[in-house]
């Protein structure tokens, strides 16, 4: 009896998710490995950090949404290394390490929070790219309130209300339009000693202007928009140092210490180790972010069995969204699926661009595609219906409503629950050693 093909999938993310559903009748088995176990809905992540939507709402397991499948496993574990010559990874988790064969290997592993080489900010100004890191978001903007009400210094206290949001891509201005939206309208009545309206948020990035990546007139009509707010944009800003109770920004006219208790870091993405590791063994040479050059159908220079997809891959200058990796991840799984059924020409990927959006605030969105542009109201109903239709499955789509009725037209925020130890756990295992440790 002939073994069935052997497909694993590194990273349970949009890329790998997309490409194990789409072997869902191939005669394969499937080995899906992530370290979380969970796919992460990212662009909604920083209202995990806002308190709008729970971390169940934007991370269901990976089990529960491919337990129809029945030639998919899935395996918690870290991947540390692939050999392409044995065609094996060698998967780690806690103190077990053991090996996974394949095939074809499908890599998705994504990108992680890139700090341009000043590692040490991530003590201070935690990214967007895990559920971890919005739990901890969620615990220090709500914790600055709670701290500032107990602060009788008038000078520590605005420190405590001053935030800091460093990038202004799409999650940067996301996130700094839901803290102007907390401040100003959702934690008013809530305390007794200040008045949340006067908190101060502050929107920074290097660039000359903030959402580069979209159409410069509607990244202006972001940025009336979020100055209305009371949102401050600093443009051609760096940030060149941070502490615990500040931060220093520098422009081509000044330097300034900024008082700020409450930093988040959107500014960079750096690809997953494995693209390093990819890279070697084959020969190529990875971009300066880690990413790894592949041909045009995806696959690894040399290895037509291994595909890289999604944020890992560097093909035709696509950009990190959550659309291409869905749909090079659909691909890798096609070719796998033409070649058993005896297809020797590979295909090359082609990109159907179905466009950018960003939620300035409730009511307010902008977004475009292919020279088609939206914005205000209109815009914001369909970044509404486009989130509605890609969360992952029923369930999660009928409870995100839900909690958006509630924080969209009553204002409230039901997810506001904040620990000790989702604020100073990054802390606590950077002190033992372990900074570094993810499942």
């Amino acid at each position: 009896m002939t073994a069935r093909h052997r497909v694993v999938i590194v990273g349970g993310g949009f890329g790998g998710l997309a490409a194990a559903k789409a072997l869902r009748r191939a005669p394969v088995d499937v080995t899906v490995v992530d370290r979380q176990a969970h796919h992460l809905f990212q662009p909604l992540l920083y209202q995990v950090a806002t308190g709008v939507l729970s971390q169940g709402n934007v991370a269901p397991p990976l089990r529960d949404i491919l337990r129809h499948q029945q030639n998919v496993q899935v395996e918690l574990a870290e991947v540390g290394s692939v050999d392409l010559e044995r065609r094996t990874i060698a998967c780690t988790v806690l103190d077990r390490t053991w090996e996974v064969g394949y095939d074809s290997l499908i890599v998705a592993a994504g990108s992680a929070q890139s700090y341009f080489g000043r590692d040490k900010f991530a003590v201070y100004a935690p990214g967007m790219k895990t559920i971890d890191d919005a739990l901890e978001v969620r615990g220090r903007i709500f914790g600055a309130f709670e701290l500032a009400e107990l602060e009788e210094d008038v000078r520590r206290r605005a420190g405590w209300l001053t935030f800091v949001v460093i990038g202004a891509g799409p999650t940067g201005v996301e996130m700094a339009g839901q803290i102007a939206e907390l401040s100003r309208h959702s934690l008013r009545s809530n305390f007794r000693k200040i008045d949340t309206a006067t908190a101060r948020i502050v929107l920074i990035d290097a660039a000359p202007r903030i959402l580069t990546s979209f159409d410069e007139q509607l990244a202006r009509r972001a940025a009336t928009k979020l100055e209305q707010m009371g949102v401050e944009i600093r443009t051609g800003t760096r940030v060149t140092g941070m502490d615990d109770t500040s931060v220093e920004l520098r422009s081509d006219w000044r330097v300034e210490r900024l008082a700020a208790r409450t930093k988040i870091w959107s500014a960079g993405v750096q690809a997953s180790p494995l693209g390093s590791i990819l890279a070697a063994q084959s020969g190529v040479e990875p971009t300066r972010s880690g990413q790894v050059p592949v041909n045009a159908d995806c696959t690894l220079p040399g290895h037509p069995e291994v595909f890289v997809v999604g944020d890992l891959m560097a093909f035709d200058r696509l950009p990190g969204l959550a659309e291409v990796a869905m749909q090079s991840g659909r691909h890798a799984s096609a070719e796998i699926r033409r070649r058993l059924e005896g297809g020797a020409q590979p295909r090359p990927f082609h990109y159907r661009d179905l466009g950018s959006l960003a939620a300035i605030s409730r009511y307010y969105a902008i977004g475009e595609r292919r020279g088609a542009r939206v914005w205000g109201f209109a815009g914001w109903l369909f970044w509404l219906v486009v989130h509605v239709t890609f969360l992952t499955d029923f369930k999660n789509r009928v409870s995100a409503l839900f909690y958006w009725t509630i924080s969209f037209f009553g204002r409230s925020r039901p997810e506001r629950t904040i620990t000790a130890q989702q604020i100073f756990a990054r802390r606590a295992l950077s002190a033992s050693g372990r900074g570094g440790e993810r499942l």
